[in-house]
């Protein structure tokens, strides 16, 4: 079963040996990225590549819609472990133009279980309603709604208690929301880094 997943990854690894030779021994000695990506589970969105970086170099936590809710455990374990354990630098929270997760929240349509993971957007996207409304097009709706809920998710990162006791103990953590365009490969800095205090009293 999956023999050619199998056969592309004897593959792969033989070119990262033939350009590297050292390349595996690295990552089996150490894993000290500085950088948390927090990203949307589409397969079209692959976080180390868009920013050219190795494996090792990037911690990265993904799911539907790139949320950050302060009562999902599994986000929660990733946060702590990358700030207590790893000490990351940077969490960057990053959508996606064109996510079928924001689209989803917002359509009507009954999903199920997915509907409740979802529920945040919606209180984005009400919370947002007439901003959103006053938009004409649908693509630029959705794709401003994309941009409205990184910037919720990275004040949910930024408020949650690990990257607070990280400020108070004088560890440097930064969060940023950042939105990547399948169109063009590129990302759009959304300018809400916060690190701080000062800065999360800012954004609010």
């Amino acid at each position: 079963m999956l023999d050619d997943l199998k056969a592309n990854n004897r593959a792969w690894a033989r070119r990262k040996v033939a350009g590297d030779p050292g390349f595996f021994k690295r990552l089996e000695d150490q894993q000290a990225p500085e950088y948390l990506w927090i990203g949307c589970s589409d397969s079209r969105v692959p976080a180390n590549e868009i920013v050219d970086l190795d494996p090792g170099e990037l911690f990265v936590h993904r799911n539907v819609a790139n949320l950050a809710p302060p009562q999902d455990a599994n986000y929660l374990s990733v946060l702590q472990f990358a700030i207590d354990v790893i000490k990351v630098k940077h969490v960057m929270v990053v959508g996606h133009y064109g996510c079928g997760g924001i689209a989803a929240a917002i359509d009507g349509q009954r999903r199920g279980l997915v509907d409740h993971w979802l529920h945040p957007i919606r209180e984005v996207h009400h919370e947002h309603r007439h901003e959103l409304d006053a938009i004409p097009q649908d693509r630029a709706r959705l794709d401003r709604l994309c941009e409205l809920n990184v910037i919720r998710q990275v004040r949910n990162v930024a408020s949650d208690l690990f990257v607070q006791d990280a400020w108070a103990r004088g560890q440097p953590v930064c969060v940023h929301g950042w939105v990547y365009s399948l169109g063009d490969g590129l990302v759009n800095d959304l300018n809400v880094t916060i690190g701080g205090p000062d800065d999360l009293a800012a954004l609010d």
